[in-house]
């Protein structure tokens, strides 16, 4: 796809980080535009952003982790615009992360429903509005983008509910490129694999469920990983609108592997060569051994 004017794009996570800006820089591609998350605050300032910049758009408060949500947007988007060219499966939490028995099953339900059913359900609800478009039209051509991370791609310690989330979703996007590729050459996707990048992604508590709040207050590993997460995402070096820019570079060239910081993928190598030799998982700080000793000193009390 290499002419995004008049093209309808469907974002989830529209309210912030990379969703807002899939929004911003599609308004200036020309881009008619369905917007969706579940901060409705957020979700109407990037709407009024948006149209205040000329953009034709709607919005909608979505729960990606409920189905029948996300298929009444893949209907209001027919209503609205007849047809959905780009889907950015974007939205996304963190968790409270920390030692992975400390989790409580809640934890794993709401950090599962959104980053890991909300892109399945996208991708139930949408691909066959895209591939009944292409049958109708030799020219259509449709993109599916899914926001993974490198915690897709590795393991990081004191990060598990969110790693197997993400690792999911690169699963779910390796299948669906083979699955799209045995039926049409019209309809592509990606999957996008950013590493620290600054985001709300880190103060995604603000959205959980009052159902799915655990009574009692988080561990101490809980602790630990809560004040690393947002140290690592708030020193991130590159911003949100370069990362959407390189997203659309990607679509462009229908290129599916989408990293932020490609000096990320020697430990990705790393763990590939684990796993093939085979030996046990590398340590992730066998070149920084003062931070290991640090977080287990941490976690000691």
């Amino acid at each position: 796809m290499d002419n995004f004017a008049d093209k309808v794009a469907v974002i989830t996570g529209a309210g912030s980080g990379f969703g807002r800006e899939f929004a911003r820089l599609g308004t200036k591609l020309g881009m008619r535009l369905v917007l969706a998350d579940v901060e409705h605050d957020a979700l109407d300032d990037t709407l009024a952003e948006v149209t205040a910049a000329g953009a034709q758009a709607i919005a909608r408060r979505v729960d990606v982790s409920n189905g029948e949500a996300v298929d009444a947007l893949a209907r209001a988007t027919l209503d609205t615009f007849g047809s959905v060219h780009l889907l950015f499966n974007n939205a996304g939490v963190g968790g409270n992360g920390g030692l992975v028995w400390e989790n409580t099953e809640r934890d794993w339900q709401w950090l599962l429903g959104v980053n890991l059913w909300g892109v399945i359900h996208g991708v139930r609800a949408f691909t066959p509005l895209m591939l009944d478009a292409a049958k109708r039209d030799a020219g259509y051509r449709g993109h599916i983008v899914n926001t993974a991370s490198m915690a897709g791609l590795l393991a990081p310690p004191l990060m598990g509910p969110y790693n197997v989330s993400k690792h999911a979703v690169v699963a779910l996007s390796e299948s669906l490129y083979q699955d799209l590729s045995l039926v049409t050459q019209q309809v592509a996707c990606s999957v996008l694999c950013p590493y620290f990048v600054p985001t709300g992604i880190a103060n995604a508590q603000r959205n959980r469920p009052a159902e799915l709040s655990n009574d009692l207050p988080p561990t101490l590993s809980q602790r630990v990983a809560r004040a690393l997460s947002e140290k690592a995402v708030s020193s991130g070096k590159v911003s949100a609108a370069a990362v959407a820019a390189l997203v659309f570079d990607a679509i462009r060239d229908e290129q599916f592997y989408i990293y932020s910081h490609p000096h990320a993928l020697n430990p990705v190598k790393t763990r590939a060569e684990d796993i093939v030799t085979p030996r046990n998982p590398t340590d992730p700080f066998a070149e920084r051994p003062q931070v290991r000793e640090q977080i287990v000193a941490a976690l000691n009390g």
